[in-house]
């Protein structure tokens, strides 16, 4: 990579990092517990309270170009016949500025028994799903929750349960990640929200179970990379240039876009056991867990004449069925597992899944180092360059059935190998620049191929 390129992010970081805030005054001692109140006196209930959070990303992308001929054309009357050759290609090349994402958060709690939380991501350039036609706007996350939940690898205080409702995460997602990118298990399996209940039980501090019951996240197709591609587009099928190519794209769950309480409900359950000092520092958590729902004849989407689900796997009209297709179940199973030693720590995740009679199995590592560095410089009463974190994540994806005779997205049976490696550096209090590269690996039917790509973030939160 030239010079040049490496630069580049360097400059966008001078350009776009905010004043120093004002410095910040120590937290006070925390105050002497107030003695008990003469008899009769009304105990205090639980204090109310509201936080609000913003977070901006802006970025330098560098990707490579790369074109992979696809032999197909639609056979039907009732589809427009495509133009010229076919190609996967990747969905922006080149160099690139770019805002991804502006994000507002907010959370309420009432003591430890209620909590809220609400996530609004705008632009959302590398979120948009599954086309660049989806919707610059979009709610993440929306969630109540009444009673304690425990985040991984920590001990809650003794039993507890928790009841959480709304659009959530995947139980087994990796919430910590330290890369901006996302791995191909991640990707393809647990990265985007699902809209249902779940309920967890701790049972003791060491001991817990978890179960959900969930609209599903639809089955659709988008490119490991920072941006989705466009598929099934009307400007692809009219022959016109839509916003970006089609990418190199992986099976994967999409977002749930709209609240459809009318069809089958994913079911899921997890049993985990954690283990950490007194501290905190030092812990460990095991997760295995568990999915099960019937795929829908079709789900519609954003942006794209591709329906999902079953639509996806049997082509549109039913023309290029994948081979092996069988029933509509939707089944996988899966393990994780978090280890925190200090500020080193190892996340991993093995992912077994079966598509309607299709098997594939990816699995996933992330290790990193939180580094605090020695103060040297401050400017308005933050340090700078408070901290250096260096991340690995190697991930693998095998797909264990095989391709239609003709198909537009010939990569959906590729085996992948991906390698993403980068560094985050603190620049000052809620600043932060991250240096990444992913190579990306897999096997065609002409040989081994990749994708590459260079990724830089500026991340401003407050």
């Amino acid at each position: 990579m030239s010079p040049r390129l490496l630069c580049l992010p360097f400059a966008l970081c001078l350009a776009l990092l905010p004043a120093p805030a004002p410095a910040q005054e120590e937290s006070p001692p925390a105050a002497a517990e107030p003695e008990p109140a003469g008899a009769g006196a009304a105990e205090p209930g639980p204090a109310f309270a509201v936080e609000w959070g913003f977070e901006a990303k802006a970025h330098f992308r560098s990707s490579d170009l790369n074109r992979f001929p696809v032999p197909f054309s639609f056979d039907d009357p009732r589809l427009p016949p495509v133009p010229g050759p076919v190609f996967l290609e990747t969905a922006s090349p080149g160099d690139h500025l770019e805002l991804s994402v502006v994000t507002l958060f907010a959370d309420a709690a009432w003591g430890e028994a209620v909590a809220a939380h609400v996530k609004v991501d705008l632009v959302d350039l590398y979120d948009r799903n599954p086309t660049s036609g989806d919707r610059q706007v979009d709610v993440d996350e929306a969630w109540l929750r009444f009673g304690r939940e425990a985040a991984p690898a920590s001990l809650p205080e003794g039993s507890g349960a928790y009841l959480k409702v709304g659009k959530i995460p995947k139980l087994e997602r990796q919430d910590d990640r330290h890369l901006e990118s996302y791995g191909l298990v991640s990707t393809a399996f647990n990265r985007f929200e699902d809209s249902g209940v779940e309920l967890g039980v701790d049972l003791g501090r060491h001991l817990y179970v978890k179960a959900t019951a969930t609209q599903g996240n639809p089955l659709f197709l988008r490119d490991p990379n920072a941006l989705a591609g466009d598929n099934g587009t009307e400007e692809r099928l009219r022959g016109a240039e839509p916003p970006f190519g089609s990418g190199v794209p992986i099976l994967y769950d999409a977002e749930v876009e709209d609240v459809d309480a009318d069809g089958e409900l994913e079911v899921g359950g997890a049993v985990g056991l954690r283990f950490a000092d007194a501290s905190g520092s030092r812990a460990l958590d095991l997760l295995v867990f568990g999915y099960r729902r019937d795929l829908a004849d079709t789900v519609e989407l954003e942006g794209t004449i591709y329906g999902g689900d079953l639509d996806l796997l049997r082509g549109p009209f039913d023309q290029f069925p994948y081979p092996g297709l069988d029933g509509r179940r939707k089944e996988e199973a899966g393990a994780n597992l978090w280890l925190y030693l200090g500020g080193f720590s190892l996340f991993g995740q093995y992912v077994d899944q079966e598509l309607a009679g299709l098997p594939r199995i990816g699995w996933e590592a992330e290790v990193a180092w939180a580094i605090e560095l020695p103060l040297l410089w401050a400017a308005g009463g933050h340090q700078l360059f408070p901290f250096l974190q260096p991340a690995v994540r190697y991930s693998a994806l095998d797909n264990e059935f095989a391709n239609p005779a003709r198909t537009p997205f010939p990569s959906g049976n590729w085996d992948w190998e991906k390698l993403d490696a980068g560094i985050r550096l603190g620049l000052v209090a809620g600043v932060d620049l991250t240096l990444e590269y992913a190579a990306n690996r897999f096997q065609t039917a002409a040989g081994e191929r990749e994708n590459d790509e260079l990724l830089t973030t500026l991340r401003w939160a407050r």
